[in-house]
């Protein structure tokens, strides 16, 4: 597994980590042991990094990463939490006091005195644009409350923003093969600025495991059910904003360029990971043989392994022939 710089840090963190929204239950219910066995199957595997949020199963998640952590005190693994969306999404509801009260929760849930990373969870634009925040944030690093912040964002301009603080350790943005546009300005300024990038949702919500059908159907306490069409938070967190019959028709041919023994998923996560200014690609597992999955295919950017420029060139003919129109300009 490839170590890369968090940022400048001076951490670490693998090519392919992990994301734990699921843990929180928003994907359908997940056991207490089916968690820890996915955490430790991804640690086993040398993923170096657990990406969650306060919010997700209402800090179950974070609770989950703190109990198997505490079982592990040599795991060498960074942390990289979220805050802010505890609150109606309105720029007076984001404050100095409102961070201590969530990094204080936080540390709480993981069991620790300082987080590694906290990102601001999707906030809204006029977040991203106030300077005060960015100065309560550095305040937070001085106080060791944190070793480090960083921003979600949803769209390609928010990221843009965020990567122009000069205390912003790292950008998380969606971008798969259905979303390409970080490729034109995110990717090269990030690289540029040694701000890191953690690619979430880089199987579209199960889109590119290729396992789906127009016939598939998801529990009702899964957000590919509640969400389709933004019902509850951004359509682009479900299956990238991609409609879904249209997003299996892309997979599909997509699966279909691949040489025999590289999967759909396996591809797309070492397609995501190889492109330049990428740090982390950060997939979600119920199952420790998915978590084992994704963490294999980090062995798919060794020279020789695989043929990312074929790869390269299958994605860009599926967007343009099936997602151009599709995906919404902001994104």
């Amino acid at each position: 597994m490839q170590q890369r710089p968090l940022g400048r840090t001076g951490r670490l963190v693998s090519a392919i980590g992990l994301g734990t929204w699921q843990l929180g239950a928003d994907w359908g219910a997940v056991d207490e042991d089916d968690a820890l066995a996915v955490l430790a199957a991804s640690a086993d595997a040398g993923v170096t990094l657990f990406d969650t949020a306060d919010v997700y199963g209402d800090g179950r998640s974070e609770k989950l990463i703190g109990r198997f952590l505490a079982s592990r005190p040599d795991h060498g693994i960074t942390v990289a939490t979220k805050m802010g969306r505890r609150v109606d999404q309105l720029r007076e509801n984001y404050t100095e006091e409102a961070f201590r009260g969530w990094t204080e929760r936080s540390r709480e849930n993981l069991g620790v005195d300082t987080l590694d990373l906290v990102q601001l969870h999707c906030p809204p634009t006029d977040v991203i644009a106030a300077d005060d925040l960015f100065d309560a944030l550095d305040r937070l690093v001085e106080d060791g409350l944190i070793a480090a912040y960083g921003v979600s964002v949803e769209t390609c301009e928010q990221a843009l923003a965020a990567i122009a603080r000069p205390g912003v350790t790292n950008v998380q943005i969606i971008f798969n093969p259905f979303r390409l546009k970080p490729l034109d300005e995110v990717l090269p300024a990030a690289a540029a600025a040694q701000v890191a990038i953690f690619a979430r949702v880089p199987l579209a919500s199960g889109l590119l495991s290729g396992k789906y059908t127009t016939a598939t159907t998801f529990a009702s306490d899964d957000h590919r059910s509640y969400n389709r069409h933004g019902e509850a938070f951004d359509r682009g967190e479900t299956f990238s904003g991609v409609d879904f019959e249209v997003g299996i028709a892309a997979a599909s041919e997509l699966a279909a360029a691949l040489p025999e023994g590289v999967s759909l998923p396996a591809a797309s996560l070492a397609w995501i990971a190889a492109q330049p200014g990428i740090t982390s690609v950060i997939p979600g597992a119920r199952t420790p043989q998915q978590a084992e999955a994704n963490a294999a295919a980090g062995a798919l950017l060794e020279p020789g392994a695989f043929d990312l420029e074929g790869f390269d060139a299958a994605v860009h003919g599926v967007y343009d022939r099936h997602l151009r129109d599709e995906i919404h300009p902001l994104w």
